[in-house]
């Protein structure tokens, strides 16, 4: 669970500057309340009334230091200076001690999370991303990244620097008239409390509304994802009107109560505040009059509590904006503090120290039992044996748990039970990031980056050559169709592939896995969703493959495995049959039945 004191930490790398620089705008506040004072001073010195003590006593000073006597004169240009020094003299140096620092922290703060967010981005489990839409995951981070970043320099150089404003203001008031001091202190302190107590109920609600936002964002990031399906089935409307439900709460939460809200809010404020200065200056003057303070006092603590008061207003306002933003932060926090997966690889990669394996590809799954919930197995007591440079396939109905037995030996989930070996070697006790680099596997959907062939191509392996690559394009029947395209391999492909076919992307995973020269390859559902031309060409280059290396093949298509060594055949997660084509159709069991299907036409479910 996120706390505020994770917004304080998230500047912590910088504290040192972050106290500096507060300090200085702090001071800078302070200097500012010397204006006021001298120029009551002055009006003390004009209306022929005394200075105060230490006022006098620095004039004295500087009177004997210069070799003069002492005189009004000589204490009016003594003053003047010193307002000089206080407003012109820190001109050029205000920017750099204030705002420079304020915002270097802020940006540098941003790229250290804005790196630490993809470094939890890339170590979340896999399951992670099946409950959460990538547009609500992305909106999260770039929210909290922002509202970070706006609201530090807004913090420290505006909202803390001004309640040492305050402070500076109570006391010289104190040193004019305690009394008056006191009123100013007890009315600012209940004025605050009242603004921060109205502050704390509205962040409630936009803590919501950040949800609801959230939501909204997500629908539009799936309705542009799934733009052709929405177009297909003719379902525009209903997605507007779903769209403008949601945008119809937002609102209702967002005008009439937080808006409505700050609105009251601020009333009240304004109200009490200009209450207080009338009060001041009533008790001011009475106390003028009676002669009890000098006429510059009267001016200095009339001026100095308006700027106090005046200075209530971008408080509040500052942390009304802070309330705005609290909830997207808390948020960017929880989600930081999620759970890195056992999934996760290695981020900081030592190639001096990172161990380097090559495997024969003889893989082994002893009394391998798993489920995504612990209570209900997905694979049950799995004993398979797979050779180096065998063939092996995996069929079954959907469900049966193909595909889960290929996500354990990828390692991004540990079975329950039993255990899986690689050369001998559970993998469980191997470097997962090195490990990893000597398995590849093609996907139903490959994915495709926005960029050219080449940079997807060689993703797996950044030092290939071009040789290399054009002899995996060769292989999985890729090379003609990159040929015809119009920069050849350094053409764009779009986002997520968008103007590659199906078949295509698919050959460019297969030529993607062959440059990382896997010692176990898997195909996992290659050619289920393909025509028959492009399926031809995916099976011709899964030919090429055999006996190159150890194959995995998940298929629904019985057509993609004849040629397989081992045909393994799963039903509700538990091996029933082993064999290889020939063997399992003279056998009859299910996997005769399933062929039989496929022959007649029947759909595989």
């Amino acid at each position: 669970m996120a706390k505020f004191q994770d917004i304080v930490r998230y500047y912590r790398n910088y504290w040192l500057i972050s106290v500096f620089s507060v300090a200085m705008m702090s001071l800078f506040e302070i200097i500012d309340l010397f204006n006021p004072y001298a120029i009551g001073q002055i009006l003390n010195l004009l209306s022929q009334q005394p200075l105060d003590a230490p006022v006098q006593a620095v004039i004295t000073s500087l009177a004997h230091a210069l070799g003069q006597p002492p005189s009004n004169s000589l204490a009016l240009i003594i003053l003047l200076g010193f307002i000089g020094l206080a407003s012109v003299g820190r001109a050029p140096l205000q920017p750099w001690l204030g705002p420079w620092f304020n915002w270097d922290t802020a940006f540098r703060a941003r790229r250290d999370y804005a790196r630490k967010a993809l470094e939890k981005v890339l170590t979340l489990p896999l399951e992670f991303y099946d409950e959460n839409n990538p547009g609500r995951i992305a909106a999260r981070v770039a929210k909290g990244l922002s509202n970070h970043t706006w609201t530090y320099p807004e913090v420290t150089g505006q909202l803390i620097p001004k309640l040492f404003r305050v402070i500076g203001i109570f006391v010289v008031i104190w040193l004019i008239e305690w009394r008056i001091a006191l009123l100013f202190c007890v009315s600012f302190i209940l004025i605050l409390g009242y603004s921060l107590l109205g502050l704390k109920q509205l962040a409630t609600q936009e803590e919501r509304l950040d949800k609801y936002m959230e939501d909204t964002e997500s629908r539009t990031s799936e309705i542009i994802t799934n733009i052709k399906t929405v177009k297909a089935f003719a379902t525009e409307a209903q997605e507007l009107v779903r769209h403008q439900q949601r945008l119809d709460r937002e609102f209702k939460v967002l005008d009439y109560r937080i808006h409505l809200g700050y609105v009251k809010l601020g009333m009240w404020e304004r109200t009490i505040v200009q209450s207080c200065v009338f009060i001041v200056l009533a008790w001011t003057l009475w106390e003028t009059t009676r002669g009890n303070i000098s006429l510059g006092h009267f001016i200095t603590t009339l001026t100095v509590s308006s700027m106090a008061y005046a200075e209530v207003d971008p408080i509040c306002q500052l942390a009304e904006v802070f309330a705005r933003r609290y909830a997207a932060m808390m948020r960017f926090h929880e989600f930081m503090q999620l759970p890195a997966g056992q999934d996760a690889g290695n981020l900081v990669v030592d190639p001096a120290s990172a161990p380097i394996y090559q495997f024969t590809g003889k893989v082994e799954f002893s009394h391998v039992t798993f489920g995504y919930q612990v209570d209900r197995p997905v694979l049950q007591d799995i004993n398979l044996l797979i050779e180096p440079y065998q063939t092996v396939a995996l069929v079954g109905r959907s469900g049966s748990g193909k595909s889960t037995l290929v996500k354990l030996l990828f390692r991004y989930f540990e079975p329950h039970q039993g255990s899986i070996l690689m050369d001998g070697q559970d993998i469980r006790r191997l470097d997962i990031t090195a490990y990893r680099k000597r398995l590849a596997i093609v996907h139903q959907e490959v994915d495709i980056f926005n960029g050219t062939l080449l940079s997807n191509l060689t993703y797996g392996n950044p030092q290939a050559t071009v040789e290399q690559v054009r002899a995996a394009c060769r292989v999985a029947q890729a090379d003609e169709f990159i040929q015809q395209m119009p920069q050849g391999y350094t053409t764009i492909v779009g986002e997520r592939g968008v103007r590659l076919s199906g078949g295509q992307r698919q050959r460019i995973g297969i030529a993607r896995a062959l440059i990382t020269e896997p010692d176990v390859l898997v195909f996992d559902e290659a050619t289920s969703s393909l025509d028959y031309e492009s399926e031809r060409a995916i099976q011709l280059a899964m030919r090429s493959i055999l006996g190159t290396r150890t194959l995995i093949i998940i298929a629904h298509r019985l057509s993609t495995v004849r040629e397989a060594d081992k045909i393994v055949v799963l039903e509700n997660g538990r091996i029933v049959e082993v064999g290889n084509h020939e063997a399992l159709l003279e056998h009859g069991g299910i996997y005769h039945r399933l062929h039989s299907l496929q022959e007649t036409g029947e759909l595989l479910v």
